[in-house]
């Protein structure tokens, strides 16, 4: 099953079930657990196992609103349309997960060997990547600094989590970076990592019934300029290093998040030094069983 947000007119953001290609509405039933997705994170904890099943058991009962195709599309004031998927979560982030990030960052800082050593270290590298306000959902901008000039799309495969840090599923994630700032020093990580539209998120939460991380899956990345493709490249989940457990565990140790979290897993897709986003391109990076998120590109 899938999970998505959209804006209805009239009525504002909802929580909407995916049952093939119908979205159905959750919140008009009424149930707290259906507000929003914070509060469905939180009934998660307390269902426990049976979560996923009562949601579907729910999602039967609803109404079908519209297609999920029809609301992929950017805002309008007419029509319904894709939210980003998460409301309240912080969103953090795990690096240096595949190897051709460490290749790619230990050369742009260069060769200081600090990405080498956390490549191989038990301690994985997890940073806080962005608020929910420097977020952009499905057709929203993405944002390159205005004092880089070296900004380039991380694609990711980001875990939706609960407060009690329970898998919920999993949705698509650009971390977008300014390689530039952060090769300079990196002390200057946050600066190169968290600004205004520093992060994308969607199109939907994939429950882990349909999405087993088993079953390694193509992470692919095209950016597109005047109608042509100028960057482009893919890598697949088992390439990663780090499983994600772990992952989820480290961001747990000493930490709360009351209204759940996201966690971004690191990136296997990195474009050569001569690569460099501009205002204007558009960004989609898709992820087998999951979808595709797309987002043009503007400056802060």
């Amino acid at each position: 099953m899938r999970i998505c947000r959209f804006f209805l007119p009239g009525e504002g953001a909802r929580l909407g079930a995916v049952l093939g290609d119908d979205v159905c509405d959750l919140t008009a039933s009424g149930r707290p657990e259906f507000a929003s997705l914070e509060a469905l994170l939180c009934a998660w904890d307390v269902l426990g196992e049976g979560a996923a099943e009562w949601l579907a058991e729910q999602a039967a009962h609803q109404p079908r609103l519209a297609s999920y195709r029809a609301l992929e599309r950017p805002a309008e004031a007419t029509g319904a349309y894709l939210l980003r998927p998460t409301d309240a979560q912080e969103i953090w982030a795990a690096g240096v997960t595949y190897y051709r990030s460490r290749h790619a960052r230990e050369e742009e800082s260069h060769g200081s060997g600090i990405y080498d050593r956390v490549y191989a270290a038990a301690r994985p590298e997890i940073f806080f990547k962005a608020t929910p306000n420097r977020t952009a959902g499905p057709f929203e901008p993405v944002r390159v600094r205005s004092d880089s000039r070296w900004c380039v799309p991380e694609p990711e495969l980001a875990l939706v989590l609960t407060p009690q840090l329970k898998l919920a599923g999993y949705t698509i994630g650009n971390d977008m970076s300014a390689r530039d700032i952060e090769g300079e020093n990196p002390l200057y990580l946050p600066q190169a990592k968290i600004h205004r539209g520093c992060c994308a998120l969607g199109p939907c939460i994939v429950l882990p019934d349909e999405f087993d991380i088993e079953q390694p899956a193509t992470i692919a990345c095209a950016v597109y300029r005047g109608g042509r493709i100028a960057f482009e490249g893919e890598t697949r989940t088992d390439q990663m290093v780090r499983l994600t457990s772990e992952l989820i565990a480290y961001l747990g140790r000493d930490n709360e998040f009351p209204s759940g979290a996201v966690l971004l897993t690191g990136t296997g897709i990195v474009p050569p030094d001569s690569f460099c986003l501009q205002v204007g391109d558009r960004v989609e990076i898709r992820i087998d069983r999951i979808g595709a998120l797309v987002n043009p590109v503007e400056r802060c």
